[in-house]
Protein backbone atom coordinates (compact mmCIF):
# COMPACT_ATOMS: atom_id res chain seq x y z
CA UNK A 1 0.00 0.00 0.00
CA UNK A 2 1.09 3.40 -1.46
CA UNK A 3 2.23 5.93 1.88
CA UNK A 4 1.17 9.38 2.08
CA UNK A 5 1.73 11.46 -1.18
CA UNK A 6 3.94 14.51 -0.34
CA UNK A 7 2.35 17.32 -2.24
CA UNK A 8 4.40 19.35 -4.51
CA UNK A 9 4.33 22.84 -1.98
CA UNK A 10 5.62 20.72 0.59
CA UNK A 11 8.31 19.18 -1.52
CA UNK A 12 9.44 22.98 -2.68
CA UNK A 13 9.58 23.83 0.66
CA UNK A 14 11.73 21.11 1.61
CA UNK A 15 13.98 21.92 -1.42
CA UNK A 16 14.06 25.43 -0.48
CA UNK A 17 15.52 24.07 3.32
CA UNK A 18 18.19 23.06 2.02
CA UNK A 19 19.47 25.96 0.38
CA UNK A 20 20.57 29.58 1.22
CA UNK A 21 21.59 32.72 -1.19
CA UNK A 22 25.17 32.23 -2.15
CA UNK A 23 27.87 35.29 -0.76
CA UNK A 24 28.01 38.43 -2.41
CA UNK A 25 30.76 39.49 -4.57
CA UNK A 26 31.64 42.95 -6.41
CA UNK A 27 31.65 43.39 -10.14
CA UNK A 28 32.16 45.57 -12.82
CA UNK A 29 28.69 47.28 -13.64
CA UNK A 30 29.16 46.44 -17.33
CA UNK A 31 29.37 42.85 -17.23
CA UNK A 32 27.28 42.10 -14.77
CA UNK A 33 23.92 41.90 -16.61
CA UNK A 34 21.83 38.90 -16.08
CA UNK A 35 23.78 39.04 -11.90
CA UNK A 36 20.74 39.39 -9.39
CA UNK A 37 21.66 42.60 -6.73
CA UNK A 38 22.97 41.76 -2.92
CA UNK A 39 22.38 45.14 -1.87
CA UNK A 40 19.65 48.20 -2.83
CA UNK A 41 21.08 50.49 -5.07
CA UNK A 42 20.62 54.38 -5.06
CA UNK A 43 21.59 56.95 -7.32
CA UNK A 44 25.04 58.66 -6.66
CA UNK A 45 24.39 61.89 -8.98
CA UNK A 46 21.33 63.23 -10.15
CA UNK A 47 20.17 62.80 -13.64
CA UNK A 48 20.42 65.23 -15.62
CA UNK A 49 23.39 67.04 -13.24
CA UNK A 50 22.16 70.16 -14.59
CA UNK A 51 19.18 72.30 -16.44
CA UNK A 52 19.35 71.22 -20.29
CA UNK A 53 17.81 71.63 -23.65
CA UNK A 54 15.31 69.06 -24.50
CA UNK A 55 15.23 69.90 -27.78
CA UNK A 56 17.97 71.50 -31.14
CA UNK A 57 16.63 75.12 -31.04
CA UNK A 58 17.00 78.47 -29.18
CA UNK A 59 17.66 79.11 -25.62
CA UNK A 60 15.96 82.33 -24.48
CA UNK A 61 13.71 84.26 -21.79
CA UNK A 62 10.39 83.95 -21.63
CA UNK A 63 10.47 87.41 -20.47
CA UNK A 64 10.90 88.23 -24.24
CA UNK A 65 7.95 86.21 -25.83
CA UNK A 66 4.57 86.97 -25.55
CA UNK A 67 2.21 85.48 -24.12
CA UNK A 68 -0.47 86.13 -26.78
CA UNK A 69 2.12 83.89 -29.19
CA UNK A 70 3.24 86.68 -31.40
CA UNK A 71 6.07 86.33 -32.87
CA UNK A 72 9.41 88.49 -32.01
CA UNK A 73 12.63 88.98 -33.80
CA UNK A 74 15.51 88.31 -31.08
CA UNK A 75 19.44 88.43 -31.76
CA UNK A 76 21.44 85.34 -31.96
CA UNK A 77 24.43 86.23 -29.53
CA UNK A 78 26.11 82.66 -29.33
CA UNK A 79 25.87 78.71 -29.76
CA UNK A 80 25.61 75.50 -26.56
CA UNK A 81 26.68 72.31 -28.01
CA UNK A 82 26.67 69.40 -25.47
CA UNK A 83 28.87 69.22 -23.10
CA UNK A 84 29.97 72.74 -23.73
CA UNK A 85 32.40 74.17 -20.83
CA UNK A 86 31.37 77.00 -18.57
CA UNK A 87 32.97 79.87 -21.42
CA UNK A 88 30.56 78.79 -24.04
CA UNK A 89 27.61 79.17 -21.60
CA UNK A 90 28.05 82.93 -21.06
CA UNK A 91 24.13 83.99 -20.07
CA UNK A 92 21.75 86.11 -22.53
CA UNK A 93 20.20 88.93 -21.65
CA UNK A 94 17.23 90.87 -22.48
CA UNK A 95 16.45 90.39 -26.72
CA UNK A 96 18.90 87.74 -26.88
CA UNK A 97 19.20 84.15 -27.70
CA UNK A 98 21.13 81.02 -28.14
CA UNK A 99 21.39 78.16 -30.51
CA UNK A 100 21.30 75.73 -28.49
CA UNK A 101 21.61 71.87 -28.68
CA UNK A 102 19.63 68.58 -27.42
CA UNK A 103 21.29 67.84 -23.74
CA UNK A 104 23.17 71.27 -23.99
CA UNK A 105 23.67 73.36 -20.56
CA UNK A 106 20.94 75.68 -20.50
CA UNK A 107 22.58 79.05 -20.60
CA UNK A 108 22.18 81.22 -17.28
CA UNK A 109 19.41 83.64 -17.73
CA UNK A 110 17.62 81.16 -20.09
CA UNK A 111 14.19 79.48 -19.04
CA UNK A 112 12.97 78.10 -22.28
CA UNK A 113 14.05 76.23 -25.80
CA UNK A 114 12.10 76.94 -28.87
CA UNK A 115 12.44 73.84 -31.04
CA UNK A 116 14.80 74.98 -34.47
CA UNK A 117 11.70 73.79 -37.11
CA UNK A 118 9.59 76.67 -35.09
CA UNK A 119 11.68 79.88 -35.75
CA UNK A 120 12.55 81.20 -38.79
CA UNK A 121 15.52 79.47 -39.08
CA UNK A 122 13.37 76.24 -39.88
CA UNK A 123 16.62 73.61 -39.45
CA UNK A 124 20.13 73.38 -38.37
CA UNK A 125 22.69 72.08 -40.94
CA UNK A 126 24.88 69.22 -39.27
CA UNK A 127 28.71 70.58 -39.03
CA UNK A 128 27.75 74.14 -40.13
CA UNK A 129 28.78 77.11 -38.41
CA UNK A 130 26.34 79.57 -36.95
CA UNK A 131 25.16 82.28 -40.51
CA UNK A 132 21.87 83.78 -38.79
CA UNK A 133 22.78 86.65 -36.55
CA UNK A 134 18.54 86.55 -35.72
CA UNK A 135 15.69 84.48 -35.02
CA UNK A 136 12.48 85.11 -35.25
CA UNK A 137 10.01 83.12 -33.11
CA UNK A 138 7.19 83.04 -30.56
CA UNK A 139 6.52 81.01 -26.77
CA UNK A 140 5.30 77.65 -27.51
CA UNK A 141 2.85 75.47 -24.90
CA UNK A 142 6.21 73.94 -23.78
CA UNK A 143 9.53 75.30 -22.41
CA UNK A 144 11.51 71.82 -23.79
CA UNK A 145 13.84 72.24 -20.85
CA UNK A 146 15.13 69.22 -18.75
CA UNK A 147 15.38 70.03 -15.16
CA UNK A 148 18.19 69.35 -12.87
CA UNK A 149 17.54 65.65 -11.53
CA UNK A 150 14.30 65.49 -13.68
CA UNK A 151 15.22 61.64 -14.34
CA UNK A 152 17.38 60.56 -11.53
CA UNK A 153 17.61 62.16 -8.39
CA UNK A 154 20.59 61.52 -6.07
CA UNK A 155 19.76 59.11 -3.15
CA UNK A 156 16.53 57.72 -5.08
CA UNK A 157 16.48 53.81 -5.21
CA UNK A 158 17.06 52.68 -8.20
CA UNK A 159 17.57 48.77 -7.97
CA UNK A 160 16.46 46.38 -5.13
CA UNK A 161 18.21 43.49 -3.67
CA UNK A 162 17.22 40.32 -5.36
CA UNK A 163 16.96 41.77 -8.82
CA UNK A 164 18.46 40.71 -11.88
CA UNK A 165 20.41 43.53 -13.19
CA UNK A 166 19.17 44.47 -16.92
CA UNK A 167 20.24 46.52 -19.56
CA UNK A 168 18.06 49.09 -18.46
CA UNK A 169 19.20 48.28 -15.29
CA UNK A 170 22.98 49.22 -16.37
CA UNK A 171 21.92 52.17 -17.95
CA UNK A 172 20.07 53.47 -15.06
CA UNK A 173 23.56 52.76 -12.38
CA UNK A 174 25.68 53.80 -14.83
CA UNK A 175 24.03 57.75 -15.13
CA UNK A 176 24.38 57.93 -12.02
CA UNK A 177 27.47 57.23 -11.12
CA UNK A 178 27.76 53.71 -10.16
CA UNK A 179 30.75 51.67 -11.37
CA UNK A 180 30.81 48.50 -9.27
CA UNK A 181 27.90 46.78 -8.02
CA UNK A 182 27.48 43.87 -5.20
CA UNK A 183 25.97 40.24 -7.17
CA UNK A 184 25.38 36.81 -5.73
CA UNK A 185 27.93 34.57 -7.33
CA UNK A 186 26.63 32.49 -10.14
CA UNK A 187 25.97 29.25 -8.85
CA UNK A 188 27.53 26.03 -9.83
CA UNK A 189 25.67 23.06 -10.13
CA UNK A 190 26.86 19.40 -10.84
CA UNK A 191 24.45 17.32 -13.73
CA UNK A 192 24.93 13.68 -13.14
CA UNK A 193 23.29 11.26 -14.69
CA UNK A 194 22.82 7.35 -13.47
CA UNK A 195 22.13 4.09 -15.31
CA UNK A 196 24.13 1.06 -16.55
CA UNK A 197 22.22 1.38 -19.99
CA UNK A 198 23.71 5.35 -20.29
CA UNK A 199 25.85 6.23 -23.00
CA UNK A 200 27.28 9.46 -23.07
CA UNK A 201 26.22 11.65 -26.76
CA UNK A 202 28.27 11.08 -29.63
CA UNK A 203 29.21 7.71 -27.98
CA UNK A 204 28.10 4.82 -29.82
CA UNK A 205 25.86 2.69 -28.58
CA UNK A 206 25.99 -1.59 -27.77
CA UNK A 207 22.76 -3.58 -27.04
CA UNK A 208 20.40 -2.62 -24.65
CA UNK A 209 22.00 0.66 -24.58
CA UNK A 210 20.83 4.80 -25.20
CA UNK A 211 22.26 8.01 -25.28
CA UNK A 212 22.32 9.82 -21.88
CA UNK A 213 19.45 12.73 -22.74
CA UNK A 214 18.57 13.56 -18.89
CA UNK A 215 22.02 15.15 -18.77
CA UNK A 216 22.73 17.40 -21.32
CA UNK A 217 18.73 18.54 -20.92
CA UNK A 218 19.64 19.24 -17.30
CA UNK A 219 22.29 20.97 -17.97
CA UNK A 220 20.74 23.22 -20.71
CA UNK A 221 17.98 24.00 -18.11
CA UNK A 222 20.61 24.96 -15.03
CA UNK A 223 22.72 27.64 -17.44
CA UNK A 224 19.00 28.95 -18.85
CA UNK A 225 18.06 29.21 -15.14
CA UNK A 226 21.07 31.39 -14.20
CA UNK A 227 24.16 28.77 -13.04
CA UNK A 228 27.37 27.36 -14.36
CA UNK A 229 27.61 23.61 -14.75
CA UNK A 230 30.12 20.71 -14.27
CA UNK A 231 28.77 17.03 -15.42
CA UNK A 232 31.23 14.38 -14.08
CA UNK A 233 28.60 11.66 -15.19
CA UNK A 234 27.01 9.66 -16.43
CA UNK A 235 27.86 6.52 -14.07
CA UNK A 236 26.30 3.18 -14.15
CA UNK A 237 24.44 1.60 -11.36
CA UNK A 238 27.36 1.08 -8.94
CA UNK A 239 27.22 2.79 -5.87
CA UNK A 240 30.83 3.20 -5.43
CA UNK A 241 30.76 5.00 -9.09
CA UNK A 242 28.10 7.57 -7.77
CA UNK A 243 30.05 7.95 -5.02
CA UNK A 244 32.87 8.88 -6.64
CA UNK A 245 31.72 11.07 -9.13
CA UNK A 246 29.66 13.06 -5.99
CA UNK A 247 32.96 13.38 -4.61
CA UNK A 248 34.54 14.85 -8.06
CA UNK A 249 31.69 17.51 -7.75
CA UNK A 250 32.13 18.45 -4.43
CA UNK A 251 35.53 17.96 -3.57
CA UNK A 252 37.32 19.10 -7.18
CA UNK A 253 34.91 21.74 -8.46
CA UNK A 254 33.39 22.66 -5.30
CA UNK A 255 29.83 22.87 -6.25
CA UNK A 256 26.88 24.82 -4.69
CA UNK A 257 24.21 22.21 -5.73
CA UNK A 258 24.02 18.28 -6.86
CA UNK A 259 21.37 17.22 -9.34
CA UNK A 260 20.98 13.55 -10.28
CA UNK A 261 18.47 11.93 -12.58
CA UNK A 262 17.38 8.62 -12.38
CA UNK A 263 18.19 5.73 -9.64
CA UNK A 264 15.65 6.88 -6.89
CA UNK A 265 12.60 4.72 -7.87
CA UNK A 266 12.28 1.44 -6.04
CA UNK A 267 14.14 -0.96 -8.20
CA UNK A 268 16.89 -2.90 -7.36
CA UNK A 269 19.55 -1.21 -8.71
CA UNK A 270 18.06 2.00 -8.04
CA UNK A 271 21.78 3.16 -7.18
CA UNK A 272 20.59 6.84 -5.54
CA UNK A 273 18.16 4.78 -3.18
CA UNK A 274 21.43 2.71 -1.97
CA UNK A 275 23.15 5.69 -1.43
CA UNK A 276 20.81 7.49 0.84
CA UNK A 277 20.24 4.32 2.30
CA UNK A 278 23.70 3.21 3.07
CA UNK A 279 23.80 7.01 4.91
CA UNK A 280 21.01 5.50 8.04
CA UNK A 281 24.00 2.95 8.46
CA UNK A 282 26.53 6.05 8.78
CA UNK A 283 28.33 5.11 5.67
CA UNK A 284 29.59 7.53 3.39
CA UNK A 285 29.42 11.41 2.87
CA UNK A 286 25.21 11.90 3.07
CA UNK A 287 23.45 13.65 5.02
CA UNK A 288 19.75 14.52 5.72
CA UNK A 289 18.47 11.76 3.30
CA UNK A 290 15.02 12.42 2.65
CA UNK A 291 13.09 10.18 0.25
CA UNK A 292 9.63 10.99 -0.65
CA UNK A 293 6.88 10.07 -2.86
CA UNK A 294 5.83 13.27 -4.41
CA UNK A 295 1.84 13.85 -5.68
CA UNK A 296 2.57 14.91 -9.34
CA UNK A 297 2.95 12.66 -12.29
CA UNK A 298 5.80 12.24 -14.22
CA UNK A 299 8.08 12.97 -11.11
CA UNK A 300 6.61 10.92 -8.20
CA UNK A 301 9.72 9.41 -6.63
CA UNK A 302 12.13 12.29 -5.57
CA UNK A 303 14.90 12.46 -3.06
CA UNK A 304 16.84 15.35 -1.14
CA UNK A 305 19.89 15.19 0.73
CA UNK A 306 23.56 16.69 1.36
CA UNK A 307 26.67 15.01 0.21
CA UNK A 308 29.32 16.21 2.17
CA UNK A 309 28.19 19.65 2.77
CA UNK A 310 26.37 20.46 -0.51
CA UNK A 311 22.61 20.36 -1.51
CA UNK A 312 21.86 17.24 -3.52
CA UNK A 313 18.30 17.22 -5.60
CA UNK A 314 18.05 13.61 -7.22
CA UNK A 315 14.98 13.36 -9.25
CA UNK A 316 13.48 10.33 -11.44
CA UNK A 317 15.07 8.92 -14.55
CA UNK A 318 11.94 9.60 -16.84
CA UNK A 319 12.43 12.49 -19.10
CA UNK A 320 9.73 14.04 -19.09
CA UNK A 321 9.62 13.54 -15.43
CA UNK A 322 13.06 15.23 -14.63
CA UNK A 323 12.38 18.07 -16.47
CA UNK A 324 8.67 18.75 -14.82
CA UNK A 325 10.85 18.16 -11.24
CA UNK A 326 13.38 20.56 -13.05
CA UNK A 327 11.13 23.18 -13.03
CA UNK A 328 8.91 22.97 -10.29
CA UNK A 329 12.18 21.90 -7.90
CA UNK A 330 15.61 22.54 -8.88
CA UNK A 331 14.73 26.02 -11.00
CA UNK A 332 13.36 27.29 -7.28
CA UNK A 333 16.74 26.28 -5.69
CA UNK A 334 18.87 27.70 -8.31
CA UNK A 335 16.43 31.33 -7.97
CA UNK A 336 17.41 30.69 -3.96
CA UNK A 337 20.69 30.40 -4.46
CA UNK A 338 21.27 33.42 -7.02
CA UNK A 339 19.76 35.10 -4.56
CA UNK A 340 16.59 36.54 -6.57
CA UNK A 341 13.90 38.43 -4.76
CA UNK A 342 10.58 37.01 -2.99
CA UNK A 343 9.91 34.50 -0.69
CA UNK A 344 10.04 31.45 -1.90
CA UNK A 345 6.34 30.99 -0.62
CA UNK A 346 4.83 28.19 -3.28
CA UNK A 347 1.01 28.86 -4.23
CA UNK A 348 -1.02 26.07 -5.66
CA UNK A 349 -4.68 27.51 -4.32
CA UNK A 350 -7.67 27.30 -5.20
CA UNK A 351 -9.40 29.71 -7.07
CA UNK A 352 -12.77 29.66 -5.82
CA UNK A 353 -15.86 29.36 -8.03
CA UNK A 354 -13.54 30.99 -11.36
CA UNK A 355 -14.14 27.47 -13.16
CA UNK A 356 -15.97 24.51 -12.51
CA UNK A 357 -13.48 22.05 -13.38
CA UNK A 358 -9.76 23.59 -13.13
CA UNK A 359 -9.36 25.82 -10.24
CA UNK A 360 -6.71 28.41 -10.95
CA UNK A 361 -2.82 27.85 -9.69
CA UNK A 362 0.23 30.00 -9.55
CA UNK A 363 3.27 28.93 -8.63
CA UNK A 364 6.74 30.45 -7.36
CA UNK A 365 6.57 34.81 -8.00
CA UNK A 366 8.32 35.67 -11.18
CA UNK A 367 7.34 32.90 -13.09
CA UNK A 368 5.27 33.49 -16.54
CA UNK A 369 2.17 31.50 -16.40
CA UNK A 370 -0.81 31.84 -18.94
CA UNK A 371 -4.43 31.14 -18.02
CA UNK A 372 -5.45 29.40 -20.89
CA UNK A 373 -7.92 27.21 -22.30
CA UNK A 374 -8.06 23.86 -23.53
CA UNK A 375 -9.18 22.75 -26.99
CA UNK A 376 -9.62 19.24 -26.35
CA UNK A 377 -10.05 17.11 -23.68
CA UNK A 378 -7.65 14.88 -21.67
CA UNK A 379 -7.64 12.60 -17.80
CA UNK A 380 -5.29 13.73 -15.22
CA UNK A 381 -4.04 11.39 -12.31
CA UNK A 382 -6.32 11.10 -9.09
CA UNK A 383 -4.33 12.51 -6.35
CA UNK A 384 -1.46 14.20 -8.06
CA UNK A 385 -0.52 17.41 -9.81
CA UNK A 386 0.13 16.70 -13.49
CA UNK A 387 2.76 19.00 -15.23
CA UNK A 388 1.57 18.15 -19.25
CA UNK A 389 3.77 19.04 -21.73
CA UNK A 390 1.39 21.25 -24.08
CA UNK A 391 1.38 23.35 -27.26
CA UNK A 392 -0.98 26.45 -27.95
CA UNK A 393 -2.66 26.06 -31.12
CA UNK A 394 -4.64 29.22 -31.89
CA UNK A 395 -4.98 30.61 -28.32
CA UNK A 396 -6.02 27.01 -26.60
CA UNK A 397 -3.90 24.84 -25.60
CA UNK A 398 -4.05 20.91 -26.18
CA UNK A 399 -1.25 17.83 -25.30
CA UNK A 400 2.27 18.07 -26.85
CA UNK A 401 2.58 14.08 -27.14
CA UNK A 402 2.81 11.69 -24.42
CA UNK A 403 3.22 12.74 -21.11
CA UNK A 404 6.82 10.64 -21.41
CA UNK A 405 7.54 11.68 -24.55
CA UNK A 406 10.74 13.35 -24.99
CA UNK A 407 9.39 14.87 -28.93
CA UNK A 408 6.32 16.09 -26.86
CA UNK A 409 8.52 17.68 -24.07
CA UNK A 410 10.45 19.09 -27.81
CA UNK A 411 7.47 20.64 -29.25
CA UNK A 412 5.83 22.22 -25.73
CA UNK A 413 4.92 25.45 -25.85
CA UNK A 414 4.49 25.08 -21.45
CA UNK A 415 3.80 22.88 -18.96
CA UNK A 416 0.06 22.46 -18.24
CA UNK A 417 -0.32 22.28 -14.34
CA UNK A 418 -3.36 20.20 -13.77
CA UNK A 419 -4.73 20.05 -9.81
CA UNK A 420 -4.50 16.78 -7.94
CA UNK A 421 -8.01 16.63 -7.56
CA UNK A 422 -9.12 16.94 -11.00
CA UNK A 423 -9.05 13.79 -12.88
CA UNK A 424 -10.67 14.96 -16.24
CA UNK A 425 -9.97 18.16 -17.75
CA UNK A 426 -12.62 19.34 -20.16
CA UNK A 427 -12.65 21.20 -23.43
CA UNK A 428 -12.74 24.68 -22.96
CA UNK A 429 -11.73 24.47 -19.43
CA UNK A 430 -9.16 27.15 -18.01
CA UNK A 431 -5.75 25.52 -16.86
CA UNK A 432 -2.53 27.40 -15.37
CA UNK A 433 0.52 27.13 -18.40
CA UNK A 434 3.70 27.23 -16.98
CA UNK A 435 5.56 28.79 -20.07
CA UNK A 436 8.60 27.10 -21.28
CA UNK A 437 8.71 29.67 -24.60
Amino acid sequence: MESRLRSVTEHVEHVLALVEPLPAVASDLVGADGAVLAEDLYARVSVPPFESAAMDGYAVRLADLPADGAPVTLRVTGDVAAGAGPAAREGIGPGEAVRIMTGAPLPPGADAVVPVEHTSTGRFVAGASRAESAVTLARRPRAHVRAAGEDVTEGELLARAGSVVTAATVGALVASGTVRVPVRRRPLVAVISTGAELVPAGGGLGPGQITDSNGPMLAAAARAAGADVVRPGPVPDDPDALRAALDVAVRASGVDLIVTAGGVSAGAADVVREVLAASALGAGGVTDADVATVAMSPGKPQALARWRGAPWLALPGNPVGAYASFELFVRPAIDRLRGLGGSGEVLLSQGGNAEPAVRAQRYLPGRAYLSLRTATAWSSPAGRLQALPVRVVDGAIEPAGSHHSLAALAGADGLALVPPDVEKVRAGDVVQVLMLR
